[in-house]
């Protein structure tokens, strides 16, 4: 089969009714055919029976590993299935989608072209703003919007290049064959949802990400800065939930919840975010994390002229970098209580966050009970 039996959304309705027992898999790999053009197709191989196997077998490429219960995401953990949420499982600040232009392009404005726009009328600028989507943020690539929030019509008349977009934006919404788009054409001046944080700084999550990378870039932006719906805010993020999120914890987490595009990580802020479990630090623990979380900003920032996604190749990542995530790992896993009883490996940390996660969903996500192999895990109430 493709991988998407897989991931994400789509475990959940397809495995749920299966009354069946995975004996053997392989997980993702590239279809190869003789063909001259091959299509990059990304399968799995499932054996599966009404009979339990007494002997299980993950395939990974040319490795093979023996396990004792081969979940529908193709881990050795318990068979749980991770439902999507509109709300956070536990209670930690909300994640949003960022603005959704669906503008035609009128409202965006090209690096390339914003000295031109601005000659036409230098007191423009000051409705100019920076915008971010997935590629921008992880490249360092320039984009601009025109951010019209609020303005007064008269004002937005008085800047003729500023007039003439908002009306070609609001022409090509009436002519968008999607109801949805056409509805916002009575505000052409604005994007069509509008989830920018005001007057705040916010976390920022790609939505899509490679596989290549072991840590998904994320980071905190100025209140000026705007973003496309290609990202996911968390407005009211502090250090605490950057380092939690960025750790290989959650990370671990996203790899076994998230979607794919090819192979691709498509981070779900209802799939991912809100299901993921988090621990219950003490206050000694939380500063440590946030300790750790700030050394990641510092490591980072050693190197300006380099974009996150040059930072975050496996192969050019900073010793220094690398090291502060190391530390901040660890960190996130004492908070978890794994780091002493070695629970280190991304495998075991899986499985134990599914345990957790079961825990959470059959408690109304209210508490955390410790259910371990026979009986308990480590974890109390889950909360920020």
């Amino acid at each position: 089969s493709t991988n998407s039996i897989t991931q994400g959304e789509t475990v959940g309705r397809m495995w749920e009714d299966l009354p069946v027992h995975i004996n053997f898999a392989y997980r993702t790999f590239v279809w190869n055919s003789e063909a001259y053009e091959k299509a990059h197709v990304y399968c799995v191989i499932i054996g599966f029976s009404e009979a339990d196997a007494p002997q299980k077998r993950i395939y990974n490429g040319a490795f093979a590993t023996e396990a004792a219960n081969i979940n529908p995401y193709l881990v050795d953990a318990p068979t749980v299935l991770v439902k999507s949420r509109n709300k956070p499982l536990c209670d930690v600040p909300p994640m949003v989608y960022g603005n959704k232009p669906a503008d035609g392009g009128n409202l965006i404005i090209e690096d390339k072209d914003l000295a031109a726009f601005l000659k036409e009328d230098p007191s423009s600028k000051k409705y100019v703003r920076p915008l971010l989507g997935s590629r921008e943020f992880l490249h360092g690539l320039k984009r601009w919007c025109l951010w019209l929030v609020r303005v007064n019509p008269s004002e937005i008349k008085k800047h003729s290049n500023i007039y003439r977009r908002v009306s070609q934006c609001k022409t090509t919404r009436e002519q968008s064959k999607a109801a949805g788009i056409r509805k916002f054409a009575d505000t052409p001046a604005t994007f069509a949802q509008v989830t920018q944080p005001e007057g705040k700084d916010y976390l920022l999550i790609p939505r899509l990400s490679s596989e290549r990378r072991r840590y998904i870039p994320i980071g905190f932006m100025d209140a000026e800065t705007i973003v496309t719906d290609l990202v996911q805010i968390v407005p009211d993020a502090t250090l605490y939930e950057f380092g939690i999120i960025t750790s290989n914890v959650h990370m671990s987490w996203m790899r076994l919840a998230a979607g794919r595009l090819e192979s691709r990580y498509r981070y779900s802020k209802d799939v991912v975010y809100n299901t993921f479990p988090w621990p219950t630090p003490t206050d000694t623990q939380r500063a440590a994390i946030e300790r750790t979380a700030q050394g990641i900003l510092d490591a980072r920032a050693l190197y300006p002229d380099s974009s996150l996604a040059d930072l975050y190749d496996e192969v050019l990542m900073p010793k220094e970098l690398r090291e502060a995530h190391r530390k901040n790992d660890r960190a996130v896993m004492e908070a978890y209580g794994f780091w002493g009883r070695g629970i280190n490996q991304e495998p075991l940390v899986v499985a134990e966050l599914m345990k957790m996660y079961q825990a959470l969903v059959a408690e109304g996500g209210e508490t955390l009970r410790h259910v371990a192999e026979h009986g308990k895990t480590s974890g109390s109430r889950c909360n920020r």
